[in-house]
């Protein structure tokens, strides 16, 4: 028979003086398990709460799956903060500096959070642990220079988030938010290359493309150059479950940072173990419904089965 290890959930509480008590939610899966991170919307956009394990059918090229893993609670996450600080960001940098600082307070006790600057080199700016202090100064110590190497940013730190899995079997859910107001201009790494590595990662990839400068000018630039920055920045979040954000105006960057904490702060974790045991290396695509009229599930659209020596992508 298969070795199946399910997730576990193991709610500690800690106290705190003779007060209220904190659940703190630890999640813990097996190699076979297919962990999904869903959004619910309405048909305005809108999410939804309150939802049932019933309610969720899941689909793996086009087999239906058994649903053996459902939460409420969302489970820890890894988040790493992408900033484009290149010359082009000069004139808005104090505003991409206090948005992007009070968006550190998704972060929750369990969480841990990374600071990346997208220049000509890509800098680490803070290292990925649970110091929200330590990020907030990195993100104020910016300034904008040089050119934009925007794939490069994500493919090394995609590579990074994947390392920094937890060898223990902890789950955790794992986030990028990048922002970016041009087209890359100086990378090393392939659109192809960063599809692929983000197909495998299982990484959420919430694209932030801004197009105006501080005063509202739309930026005319190439609009060969446009339309593949436009059509990555999709095709990433897409791909990953997350979404992509093409905010008009500057004053609109804290509505996308709420937006995207908001989400975070309310998905369901779907879990099940697959059907098709083999671990080829194919590309497995899932779907997931949900069973009420107008709602709609936005998840990864799908997985790479790796072999049993390397499931980190899982």
């Amino acid at each position: 028979m298969r070795r199946i290890l399910g997730l576990v959930i193991a709610s500690v509480l800690a106290a705190s003086g003779a007060g209220a008590q904190d659940p703190v939610t630890r999640f813990h899966s097996g190699v076979d398990l297919v962990g999904l991170n869903v959004v619910a919307t309405d048909a305005q956009g809108r999410l939804v709460k309150g939802l049932a394990s019933t309610d969720f059918t899941v689909f793996e090229d086009g087999q239906r799956q058994d649903v053996s893993v459902f939460a409420v609670v969302p489970a820890p996450i890894d988040l790493a903060l992408l900033l484009d600080t290149s010359a082009s960001m000069a004139d808005k940098i104090s505003t991409v500096q206090q948005v992007a600082s009070g968006f550190t307070a998704v972060v929750r006790p369990s969480d841990r959070i990374s600071v990346v600057e997208i220049k000509d080199a890509i800098r680490v700016l803070h290292p990925l642990n649970e110091d929200v202090a330590g990020a907030k100064k990195a993100i104020s110590g910016t300034y904008a220079r040089g050119n934009t190497a925007l794939y490069n940013g994500l493919y090394m730190t995609l590579k990074e988030l994947v390392r920094q899995r937890p060898a223990n079997g902890d789950m955790r859910r794992q986030a990028i938010v990048v922002l970016s107001d041009g087209d890359d201009t100086s990378s090393l790494v392939t659109v192809d290359d960063l599809m692929d590595l983000a197909k495998h990662a299982g990484v959420a990839i919430y694209t932030i493309s801004l197009r105006t400068n501080a005063y509202g000018t739309v930026y005319t630039r190439d609009q060969r150059s446009h339309a593949e920055s436009q059509y990555v920045m999709k095709a990433l979040a897409s791909e990953t479950g997350a979404r992509a954000f093409f905010p008009t105006a500057v004053a609109d960057l804290a509505g996308v940072y709420d937006a995207i904490a908001d989400e975070l702060a309310n998905q369901y974790l779907v879990g099940y173990v697959p059907k098709n045991a083999v671990r080829d290396g194919s590309y497995r695509r899932v779907d997931v419904r949900i069973e009420r009229a107008g709602i709609r599930a936005r998840t990864r659209a799908g997985y790479v089965a790796t072999p049993a020596s390397s499931t980190a992508s899982r």
